[in-house]
């Protein structure tokens, strides 16, 4: 009888040891899949839909590719999110990100003022400045260009077309500002002589001149030089920080400077 009863004894002390186990193994795995639902989360990072090379377009096989692309996505790596680019429409990328349709805009954003009050930045990692682009075989100067009734093109919604539209009400100002939806559709309709210089800024230029040998820079805008930074909401704090920490991250390894060398941004 005593072997009877120890032998209860033991098959009931490994059942209540194994529901002691049985909650104990279910919260580690609840654990461990918040944990990989944590680090598997996926941010939206809204491009131009337009394509906007060097920093952030689709190539040949489809693939979004870009120095703001791979940049981001090296943040990404480093603070835990993933991304998944979105070509949305340049002219209203913002509402889109204010309406939470994308989680942020890492695509070659100037960080003006005007954009500040409806958007939070990054700290800046590039500065730019505003050029005209003709064909070769313009003799026609940048002031001739301005002055003359000549047709600029340029991408809507950029900080370019802002600058254009206010450059042509100043007195002596005399060009008409063709609106495009892409800076490459304007540079299509160069060649042709649907309109006779295009701006954009000075990286843009840069791969666009690699491009069209039969295209030149004729000259600056009076214009300030404008930082880079990446957008995300006003209420957005803690996505700020994580993007600010990683550009840092970033910006001192070594992937930085060949990232710039990849895409020639100096």
């Amino acid at each position: 009888m005593k072997r009877l009863a120890f032998a209860v004894a033991m098959i009931l002390g490994l059942a209540l040891v194994g529901c002691q186990k049985a909650p104990e193994k279910a919260a580690d795995n609840a654990t461990a899949n918040a944990t990989a639902a944590k680090e598997e989360k996926v941010l939206i990072n809204g491009i131009d839909g337009g394509g906007f090379p060097p920093y952030a377009f689709v190539d040949k096989e489809g693939k979004t590719v870009g120095f703001d692309v791979e940049a981001i996505e090296w943040i990404g790596k480093k603070m835990g999110f993933k991304v998944k680019h979105q070509p949305v429409e340049w002219s209203a990328i913002i509402p889109a990100l204010e309406a939470k349709k994308i989680d942020m805009i890492c695509s070659g954003m100037s960080a003006t003022a005007e954009r500040a009050e409806r958007v939070n930045f990054s700290d800046p990692y590039y500065k730019v400045t505003q050029v005209l682009v003709v064909k070769g075989d313009s003799k026609a100067t940048l002031e001739q260009m301005l002055t003359g009734n000549k047709k600029i093109g340029v991408q809507r919604g950029t900080v370019t077309a802002k600058y254009l539209e206010d450059l042509s009400k100043k007195p002596g100002m005399k060009f008409k500002l063709v609106q495009y939806d892409s800076t490459d559709l304007a540079m299509q309709d160069l060649p042709v002589g649907r309109i006779d210089g295009s701006g954009m800024d000075n990286t843009i230029a840069k791969d666009v001149l690699k491009k069209d040998k039969n295209a030149k820079v004729v000259g600056t805008f009076d214009a300030p030089a404008e930082n880079y930074g990446y957008a995300v909401r006003k209420d957005d704090a803690e996505l700020l920080k994580k993007i600010n920490e990683g550009l840092k991250l970033l910006m001192a390894d070594p992937y930085w400077q060949e990232l710039k060398k990849k895409y020639d941004i100096d």
